[in-house]
C-alpha cells in the first residue's frame, strides 16, 4: 500500500466516525494505476499550471485537456512504480545538482529560479518534487528502453558513408582572405606585379603581420572592410579554387598566393572544426600518491609526499619509489606509470599541474580531492582522435535516433499492461 493510498484509507476510516458531522467531500479519485491512486486536486493542480505555463496561447477544452493530462499522469505513475520496485532514488545532492543546472540554463540563481516557480503558481517544493519524479522516469526510460538498443560498428560505417552521415561529418573551416585584383585587360606586367604584392604579403603574414589590418589595407575582396572575415564555410562549401588548398592546411596557416582571373588570392586558416581530424597533446606520466589513512593525518601525508620530493630531486629513481610508496593501487605497482594521458582526464588539479610541468621534469608537490601527489613528465606526442571522437558522435546520434523511435512503443507497451481504473468526472 502506498503512502497515499494509506492517507485515502484513514481519510475515509475518520470520516465513518465522524457519523454525527454533517459529511464533507474534501477529494476523490481520478484513478486507480496499479498500487497507486491519482486524486482529483492534483490531476486539478496539474491542469491548472499547464493553462498558467501557457497563458496566451490557445487551449483545448477542458474535457480534451482533462484526458490529455490525466494520461500524462497515468503513464507517470506507472513508471515511477517502477522506480519504486527497481530502487531508483535520486539523492538531494544529485536534485540540487540538477536544479542548479536548470536555472543557470535559464540563466538564474537558484533563488532566482525558486521565484519563477512561484509566480506561475507551483510552490517551490512541488516543482523540485517533479523535477526529481523526471529524473527518475528518464532513469526507467534509459534502462528499460536504452538496454535494447545496440549500435554496432557496422551501424556506425553505413551513417558515415551515407550522404546525411558524409554531410553531418564534413569538416568546417573558418577562413581569412585578401584578393590582389588584376584588371580584366591586364599585361604581364600587371600579372607579374600583382603576383609579387601577393608573395610580399604572404611573407610578412607569415613572420607575424596581421592578418585582418593587411586586408583592410591591402585586398580589394568583397569582405576587406571586415579584415577579409569569410567566416565558417563547409568543405562542399568552398569555391573551386580554395578546395584543393584549404583541406591541406594546419590552424593559422597562410597559403601561398592562389591564381584566379580575378587575380592572386590569399586564405588563411583561422580554425576548423568537424571532420576527422582532431589533434591533441597527450602527455606520458608517472606520479606518486600519499593518501590519509588510519594511522597517517594530513599533516603525516604531506611531510611523506615532501621527503619523497627531496629524494627524486636528489636522484632516487621515480619508479622504485611509487612501488614502495605509491597509495594508487592502479599505478603504483608499474612504478606510477599512468601511460599516455589526455587533456581532461584527470582532475583539474593535476591536470593544470600536468601540463605546467616540463618534459623530463618533476613536479612540486601538489594536493587534490585524492591525496597528495608528486608527478613526472616522460614525455609529450601529437595524436589525432577525431576519427575515434567522429565515431562516438555518430554512435550516441545513432543511439539517440533509436531510442526516440523505442521510446513511444515501449510507453504504449507499459499503458496497456497496467491496471487503470479512470472513474467519472464528479
Amino acid at each position: 500500500m502506498t503512502i497515499k493510498t494509506l492517507f485515502f484509507s484513514t481519510l475515509l476510516a475518520v470520516s465513518s466516525l465522524q457519523a454525527t458531522a454533517a459529511p464533507q467531500l474534501l477529494d476523490e479519485v481520478a484513478a486507480v494505476v496499479d498500487d497507486d491512486i491519482i486524486m482529483q486536486s492534483e490531476l486539478k493542480q496539474r491542469m491548472d499550471q499547464i493553462r498558467h505555463q501557457n497563458a496566451g496561447n490557445a487551449m483545448p477544452a477542458d474535457d480534451v485537456l482533462r484526458t490529455q493530462v490525466l494520461e500524462r499522469m497515468i503513464l507517470e505513475s506507472v513508471q515511477l512504480q517502477m522506480a519504486d520496485r527497481g530502487g531508483i532514488r535520486i539523492s538531494d545532492a544529485q536534485l540540487n545538482e540538477a536544479l542548479g543546472r536548470i536555472a543557470a540554463q535559464n540563466k538564474m540563481t537558484l533563488d532566482q529560479f525558486r521565484k519563477a516557480m512561484e509566480s506561475e503558481g507551483v510552490s517551490f517544493a512541488v516543482a523540485r518534487q517533479q523535477i526529481a519524479d523526471e529524473m527518475r522516469i528518464s532513469r526507467v526510460q534509459r534502462f528499460q528502453v536504452g538496454e535494447r538498443i545496440q549500435i554496432t560498428d557496422q551501424d556506425v560505417d553505413y551513417f558515415l558513408a551515407s550522404d546525411l552521415g558524409k554531410m553531418t561529418s564534413a569538416a568546417e573551416y573558418e577562413l581569412g582572405h585578401i584578393l590582389i585584383a588584376v584588371p580584366d585587360d591586364a599585361s604581364a606586367a600587371d600579372l607579374k606585379n600583382a603576383e609579387q604584392k601577393a608573395r610580399d604579403l604572404v611573407a610578412r603574414l607569415r613572420k607575424g603581420a596581421d592578418f585582418r589590418q593587411l586586408a583592410i589595407a591591402e585586398s580589394s575582396g568583397r569582405t576587406a572592410l571586415d579584415g577579409g572575415d569569410l567566416g565558417w564555410k563547409k568543405e562542399a562549401q568552398l569555391p573551386g579554387i580554395f578546395a584543393p588548398v584549404v583541406p591541406k592546411l594546419n590552424i593559422g596557416d597562410v597559403s601561398d598566393p592562389i591564381k584566379s582571373p580575378s587575380g592572386f588570392h590569399i586564405v588563411k586558416l583561422k580554425d576548423k572544426r568537424g571532420g576527422n581530424t582532431q589533434l591533441i597533446t597527450q602527455t606520458k606520466t608517472r606520479h606518486i600518491l600519499i593518501r590519509t589513512n588510519e594511522l597517517r593525518d594530513q599533516r603525516d601525508a604531506e611531510q611523506l609526499i615532501n621527503q619523497l620530493y627531496e629524494r627524486l630531486q636528489a636522484g632516487e629513481d621515480f619508479a622504485a619509489l611509487a612501488k614502495q610508496y605509491s597509495d594508487d593501487p592502479g599505478s603504483g605497482a608499474s612504478g606510477g606509470d599512468l601511460g599516455w594521458v589526455n587533456p581532461g582526464d584527470m582532475v583539474p588539479e593535476f591536470d593544470a599541474t600536468m601540463k605546467d610541468t616540463a618534459e623530463g621534469a618533476i613536479s612540486a608537490p601538489f594536493e587534490t580531492q585524492f591525496g597528495w601527489h608528486v608527478l613526472q613528465v616522460e614525455g609529450r606526442r601529437q595524436t589525432d582522435v577525431g576519427a575515434e571522437n567522429q565515431r562516438n558522435q555518430v554512435r550516441n546520434v545513432l543511439y539517440n535516433r533509436r531510442f526516440e523511435e523505442e521510446l513511444p512503443i515501449w510507453l504504449r507497451k507499459i499503458r496497456s499492461e497496467a491496471y487503470v481504473d479512470i472513474k467519472e468526472r464528479p
